[in-house]
């Protein structure tokens, strides 16, 4: 799959977030032409704070590969910027490529995987992937916009909103 079909397999997911009553964000982690996680964020059915789309995806895909060889590097497609603590998750499975359509300036992590440098480790993972932004980053922005329409009044829709009104 191309990094834009991806990012619109992963606008699918968050899709189905939203229309479930969640934040529409969704993920979708790749080893080559396999799905091998796929999830969107359930804050609120599961009521919890860390039930985000990436970090769900990654660990099914962690679930299913376990400590086996791998054919194919893993790639992880998301409608949203990563945050600090899924980029970490990226960082921890060796995923080496994210492809994501939205930046999210209050709490996105891409510069710090532009700026990582883990120094002289031997550690398997944890050096930075590829990341690239800007996929599909209209259709994700509208996804939000949906989620504002229907939203009630709260931080979270508050923050969603900060997404719709980035600059084009």
């Amino acid at each position: 799959m191309t990094p834009e079909e991806m990012v619109a397999a992963a606008l699918e997911v968050a899709r189905e977030g939203l229309n479930a009553g969640e934040l529409p964000i969704g993920a979708v982690v790749m080893m080559g032409e396999e799905v091998v996680g796929r999830a969107f964020t359930q804050d609120r059915a599961q009521r919890r704070m860390l039930a985000h789309a990436d970090l769900a995806a990654l660990v099914q895909a962690d679930e299913l590969l376990r400590w086996e060889r791998r054919a194919h590097p893993l790639r992880m497609a998301v409608n949203l910027e990563p945050c600090v603590m899924c980029l970490g998750a990226v960082m921890s499975l060796g995923v080496a490529e994210v492809y994501y359509g939205l930046e999210s300036p209050a709490d996105g992590a891409a510069r710090i995987a532009q700026t990582w440098d883990p120094g002289n480790n031997d550690l398997p993972g944890y050096g930075a992937p590829l990341v690239v932004g800007g996929i599909l980053r209209h259709e994700s922005r509208e996804l939000f916009r949906e989620f504002c329409e229907s939203a009630p009044e709260s931080g979270v829709r508050r923050w969603a909103r900060t997404l719709v009104d980035l600059p084009d």
